[in-house]
């Protein structure tokens, strides 16, 4: 667990180059290395205890909370007829940029970068589907762009004292907000900014996946590896001023 999880955090493209070093280097840290087939072979065995230890590495509630969803690609659109290894289980779903084939990953988080919830869906899952079983919980309020609006959806989480807080469309008629909700409903790229992260930094999204275990390992350590960074993306709100604190939030 600890090495799939130091991969993430290591600035190597490949498992097997960082194995490589790991070999090499940390032969000390690790007297009882195995080959690195061995190790391919023995990783789905870390899939329960990876996702165990992930929800243990989730942040306070701090009664302000973000949540959105970004795709995971498996294969190019015109590869999809050809697709085997997610062909029961990945979808085409379409995002602003287009149709892909892939999963949605849902996340949660708090203004401090910390790590709520997430969870995994077919492409063409609705944004909103898995939002009461991932807002369990959760009080305050909760931040999403315009694909959360629904009515249905803010009554069953207002019942739960959590208040979701979107962007309005066009046709819709405009309502009074609060100056301190217009201010963090602005400061969503929060959110973004973590999955950008975790795409570029922690490789969440690639088309090199051989098998469905090997996917979600890369998951879940990239997610564990996220909750380990030192300067996540934050708000800082903690440090402002006392006065001003209640005008916030």
């Amino acid at each position: 667990m600890t090495l799939v999880v130091a991969f993430h955090l290591s600035n190597y493209r490949t498992f097997k180059h960082f194995y490589q070093h790991v070999q090499q280097y940390w032969r000390a840290e690790f007297p009882g290395l195995v080959s690195y087939p061995r190790f391919v072979a023995l990783q789905p065995y870390l899939l329960i205890p990876l996702c165990i230890y992930l929800n243990s590495r989730k942040g306070p509630v701090t009664g302000i909370a973000f949540i959105d969803s970004t795709s995971l690609i498996v294969c190019h659109n015109r590869r999809i007829h050809s697709h085997r290894v997610f062909k029961d289980l990945a979808k085409r779903g379409k995002n602003s940029i287009g149709w892909f084939f892939g999963f949605k990953l849902h996340l949660i988080i708090n203004d401090r970068g910390d790590l709520l919830a997430f969870k995994l869906t077919p492409a063409n899952t609705d944004d909103r589907t898995p939002v009461p079983e991932m807002t369990r919980g959760l009080w305050g309020k909760l931040f999403g762009d315009k694909g959360y609006i629904s009515q249905p959806l803010f009554e069953l989480l207002f019942k739960q004292n959590l208040q979701l807080i979107t962007k309005i469309k066009k046709n819709m008629k405009n309502k009074l907000m609060p100056m301190a909700d217009k201010i963090l409903l602005r400061k969503r790229a929060l959110i973004e900014t973590v999955n950008d992260q975790l795409k570029n930094i922690s490789q969440v999204e690639h088309t090199r996946h051989r098998s469905i275990s090997g996917f979600m390992l890369n998951l879940l350590g990239a997610l564990v590896a996220y909750t380990y960074q030192e300067k996540k993306p934050s708000l800082h709100l903690e440090t402002a001023e006392p006065q001003t604190l209640p005008a916030i939030i």
